[in-house]
């Protein structure tokens, strides 16, 4: 099965060089491992904007997102053998932030990716 996760903050904040060194081996170890298929932290939103659409109307707002309360800070995208092995996955990675960036708080999001789960991974 094929998994995304995606990290949520209301804190955007640079991580440390400490928590950068930890997911980067943490990275290198699952790719290696044929677990980790992509991964990529986001620019700041100042830089992105948003295509929307509201009563059939297009409209594009460019960042930042005044209204937004969380931001996503990156993603993730693993193969693994299911529901169990992603939340552990998940949980390690978080520990990586408690350990290394103490005060930040934030999410992981982990969610199956449609069709994985029929496919066989």
């Amino acid at each position: 099965m094929r998994f995304m996760f995606i990290v949520k903050s209301s804190h955007p904040a640079e991580p440390t060089p400490a928590l950068m060194e930890a997911m980067h081996a943490l990275a290198q170890r699952e790719i290696q491992a044929g677990r980790m298929l992509d991964d990529g932290g986001l620019a700041p939103v100042a830089a992105g904007c948003v295509v929307a659409l509201d009563k059939g109307e297009m409209r594009v707002i460019d960042g930042p997102f005044v209204e937004a309360k969380e931001m996503i800070g990156g993603y993730a995208i693993f193969d693994l053998p299911g529901r169990d092995e992603a939340l552990a996955s998940a949980r390690e990675f978080m520990q990586l932030h408690k350990d290394f960036m103490p005060g930040w708080d934030g999410t992981c999001e982990v969610r199956a990716i449609a069709g994985s789960m029929t496919k066989g991974g």
